[in-house]
């Protein structure tokens, strides 16, 4: 795919690449990473790589100018705040200035993504700037996928099933609370950043007699995913970038 660097018009597009595989990377999003004259990317601390560019590292071209924007992950709201304000400033400095931007995103950048608030900051303070946002793939769609091609079928939802996305909760009572809410709406849950809570989650899915029906997938994409059945995974501290897929039921129909 021959495209030039900064062929792109001046202008900032989101783009959603991974969850972690660059070959996962939608053809739309490849053109506006490759015609980009500024790559932006989060980064966790000062001088790290951050997950986004690693995952496009692939598809970036030497000419191209780094664009690394801090969104430290720490609980208090003024530092997160004052970073997307920074991130949104910063980037439509650079659209003022001519350039063609991306500001890559790992999975969608509208789901649960750092790159949501910078698009709010900018709607915010830069209502003017030129942007478009090209999707990318969830974590729970990748996962789900891999799992079906490993031969465990995982469909996400199925006729009338609802789907859920949230963050694991953080105590049992507010999980078992879930649980039964989606048991009875026939709704699947997908629940992220599982990570440390994986420890006191496995044992109450087993209580419920649910670790058959749930599915457990950690850094999906990356070389060294793991996507498996719950019941395989002992109950201790996984990564943060893990999620469980619940089904409690079936719908009626089936082949």
């Amino acid at each position: 795919m021959a495209i030039s660097v900064g062929s792109a018009p001046p202008g900032l597009t989101l783009v959603g690449v991974g969850p972690g595989d660059p070959e996962l990377v939608s053809v739309a999003a490849l053109r506006a990473i490759r015609a980009a004259a500024v790559v932006a990317y989060p980064v966790a601390r000062e001088g790290g790589e951050g997950m986004a560019a690693a995952i496009a590292a692939p598809w970036l071209e030497p000419g191209q100018r780094r664009l690394p924007l801090l969104f430290p992950m720490v609980p208090e709201a003024a530092p997160r705040i004052a970073a997307w304000h920074a991130a949104a400033d910063a980037l439509a400095a650079e659209v003022a200035a001519g350039q063609a931007v991306v500001l890559l995103c790992e999975g969608d950048g509208s789901l649960f993504a750092s790159s949501s608030y910078v698009l709010l900051a900018l709607r915010q303070r830069h209502p003017h700037c030129a942007l478009r946002v090209i999707p990318g793939i969830p974590a729970v769609c990748a996962a789900a996928a891999a799992a079906s091609s490993a031969g465990i079928p995982w469909p996400l939802a199925l006729q009338s099933e609802a789907l859920l996305i949230r963050p694991t909760p953080d105590g049992a009572a507010e999980l078992e609370s879930l649980l039964e809410q989606a048991a009875g709406a026939a709704t699947v849950l997908a629940l992220l950043k599982l990570g440390q809570r994986w420890r006191w989650v496995r044992p109450l899915l087993e209580r419920r007699g649910l670790l058959p029906n749930a599915l457990f997938a950690q850094r999906v994409g990356w070389p060294d995913q793991l996507v498996t059945p719950a019941v395989a995974v002992p109950p201790e501290e996984r990564p943060y970038f893990s999620l469980l897929l619940i089904r409690q039921g079936w719908p009626p129909v089936l082949p």
